[in-house]
């Protein structure tokens, strides 16, 4: 686990170039190197080069690491390069260097593939060097050879060209940025901060994405959705690798050429579920595929355990992690309030399966923490479950550098109440969206009159991805003065909960729920690997049908079944809390100083500059939010945490042009 970050420049043919540090000053990787040294507080490498094409364009390369070092302490160093392969008849025997973020868990077996095609390692048992190898063997198809999480970088002399490559699942981030339109730069980084600093220190201004869904996107949904394409990111001019297939910048002519090469692996569609597929998971074969992701996620050459909430999730990878290693240590956070508080059944859940169990006590800092987080992240992410999943992984990192946990599940395996809720959208929109709106009535968040009034309101609103939005589209249009768009395909599929779920895996889990654990873990440097999202769970889930994942009609049914074999009813049939905090209550009481933040950041003089957002907030409509908020007539925890991060991005913004942001 890793920072990662580059830069790439070329010279059109005729014209003598400067020398490499000159063309790629040290001060530009100085700003590259100091935005991501958190990711890796283990070591750092640079590596330069520079390269001529046939028709006499000159490309120069620099490339920059911080690592976390997790497995081959002595060997995995980065940038990892290698001078010559072992085949001079390949197109890729030239000189490659990589930088990679994460880890490829089946990288002794391909090691073992690539040593029998005669390629020959010089570290013990990095994976790193596997991906080096793996370029020179199998070109773009080396994604489909992994089994990870992974973004990473690769240059390679001999096309004077790099790739850049992520997981499928988009676990691990990677952005890029383009000196639209001379086609002259290309850099990347793993943190969208970096390419911001970089980019101002070129003298340009960094101002907020102008494509006309983005921030109506961000602002709906509270993360961008469309993650497994050349992402938007909420800044212009950088965008986030997607999960599709490798991003290629190659030169040409004297300009950076980006191509995309469409050979990822494809996440199966809805159509393709059937009992009959032979990769379909029945209750005889789910155990054994989820006990073999968690063994391969365990190797590790530093301390490793398990996040154990107490769901089903967390606590069958636990119960295998305890049957492969004998003792496994696993930890759950006393959360502030007792009505969210999960430990104590994490607790029953950990003497059950005999783990050496740790509850982790809360250093909250709510209002500090949160504008740290928006500001490492680069991103107005409106998912208040940041804040907890970074404290749970700041404990953590007292006693691990690695952990384990159930991320994943509820969207594989059909573990939310919404999935239901779509099948009565399909059948009953017609009628749901003649009743009157709720939204009057919707003053807690969590009551039953507020579900039915969101039920209500998503028919109004196309669908199943309403049931998502922080702002739906009549409350954007309020805010905004647009209504956004409605990403639910037009072509209903016969099952909607088959649909609901590809839209989740498609964009809530990487653009919401993946975003949020990288930046809340890696901001204290500590991996967290995830077994629901081996490849092979994600695409056998997605080829299994929704009546086996949802056996006997329950939410995630299967999982159910397989956890009955080993735990208790209680624990087992215990009602979903989530990982969430009581943040709308927080803004009335001032807990850790949260009323204060929210006041004193929406009610400043500018909060939502419109030269940098691009878009006119309307402040009347704000100052009526928090007003029915705080007098109980309506609770709106969710959209006044997403303007109150809104306006913490702004400031940070408005601080990179001014170069004062850190």
């Amino acid at each position: 686990m890793c920072g990662i970050a580059g830069i790439l420049k070329v010279h059109p043919a005729g014209v003598a170039p400067p020398p490499p540090d000159v063309a790629i000053p040290d001060a530009w990787l100085d700003i590259l190197d100091d935005s991501i040294k958190h990711r890796g507080p283990d070591g750092q490498g640079r590596f330069r080069d520079r390269a001529t094409r046939p028709d006499g364009t000159i490309v120069d390369v620099a490339f920059v690491h911080r690592r976390l070092s997790i497995i081959d302490h002595a060997g995995g160093h980065q940038p990892m390069v290698s001078e010559r392969g072992a085949h001079p008849d390949k197109p890729r025997n030239g000189r490659v260097a990589v930088v990679f973020n994460g880890c490829i868990y089946n990288h002794r077996d391909l090691r073992r593939e690539l040593q029998s095609a005669g390629h020959q390692f010089v570290t013990d048992h990095s994976d790193t060097e596997v991906l080096v190898h793996g370029w020179r063997e199998w070109g773009f198809e080396l994604c489909h050879h992994l089994d990870g999480m992974y973004a990473m970088a690769i240059w390679d002399q001999a096309s004077a060209g790099a790739q850049f490559v992520v997981d499928t699942m988009g676990e691990k981030p990677l952005y890029f940025s383009h000196d639209w339109p001379e086609h002259t730069l290309v850099s990347f980084a793993s943190t969208l901060p970096a390419l911001a600093r970089l980019r101002r220190v070129m003298g340009q201004n960094v101002v907020a994405e102008d494509h006309p869904f983005a921030m109506s996107d961000l602002l709906a949904y509270g993360f961008l959705t469309g993650q497994d394409h050349w992402g938007f990111s909420p800044i212009k001019s950088i965008n986030r690798v997607g999960s599709r297939g490798p991003l290629g910048a190659f030169a040409a002519n004297g300009r950076l050429r980006p191509e995309h090469h469409p050979v990822g692996r494809r996440i199966p569609s809805y159509a393709e579920r059937s009992s009959d597929n032979g990769d379909a998971f029945t209750v005889a074969n789910i155990e054994q595929a989820l006990q073999s992701s968690v063994e391969t996620r365990l190797e590790s050459d530093v301390p490793t355990g398990c996040f154990l909430s107490g769901g089903i999730d967390s606590s069958l990878v636990s119960l295998y992690a305890k049957r492969l290693r004998g003792d496994v240590r696993t930890f759950c956070i006393r959360m502030p309030a007792a009505s969210y508080d999960e430990s104590p059944v994490a607790e029953e859940v950990a003497r059950h399966i005999g783990t050496t169990h740790t509850t982790l006590e809360c250093d909250a800092d709510p209002s500090g923490d949160l504008v740290t987080l928006i500001r490492e992240l680069g991103i107005p992410f409106g998912d208040s479950s940041l804040l907890p999943t970074h404290w749970v992984s700041k404990a953590a990192k007292s006693s691990l550098s690695v952990a384990l946990s159930g991320d994943g599940g509820d969207e594989l395996f059909c573990g939310y109440e919404r999935y239901r809720a779509a099948k009565v959208l399909q059948r009953w929109s017609s009628f749901l969206s003649l009743v009157p709106s709720l939204t009057r009535f919707q003053r807690r968040e969590k009551s039953r009159t507020t579900r039915i009034g969101r039920l209500v309101q998503a028919a109004k609103d196309g669908g199943y991805p309403a049931l998502l939005m922080i702002f739906p589209p009549s409350d954007l249009q309020e805010l905004v003065g647009m209504r956004g768009r409605n990403p639910w395909p037009k072509d209903l599929a016969s099952d909607s909960i088959a649909q609901a779920v590809r839209f989740d895996i498609l964009n809530y889990l990487p653009g919401d729920l993946l975003t949020k654990v990288d930046t809340a873990a890696m901001a204290v440097a500590l991996e967290v690997r995830a077994p629901f999202l081996s490849s092979e769970i994600v695409h056998r889930s997605m080829k299994t049908p929704i009546s086996t994942l949802m056996l006997g009609g329950k939410r995630k049914g299967l999982l159910r079944y397989v956890a009955s074999q080993h735990f208790p009813p209680d624990i087992v049939d215990r009602p979903k809390m989530g990982f969430s905090i009581p943040i709308g209550e927080w803004f009335r009481t001032d807990y850790g100083g949260m009323r204060q933040l929210l006041l004193d950041t929406l009610n400043g003089p500018d909060p939502f500059p419109e030269d940098l957002l691009g878009i006119t907030i309307n402040r009347r409509f704000v100052s009526q939010m928090v007003n029915d908020h705080m007098s109980r007539r309506r609770d709106h925890s969710q959209r006044l945490y997403m303007l109150l991060v809104l306006a913490i991005w702004a400031a940070w913004l408005r601080g990179i042009n001014r170069g004062s942001a850190t």
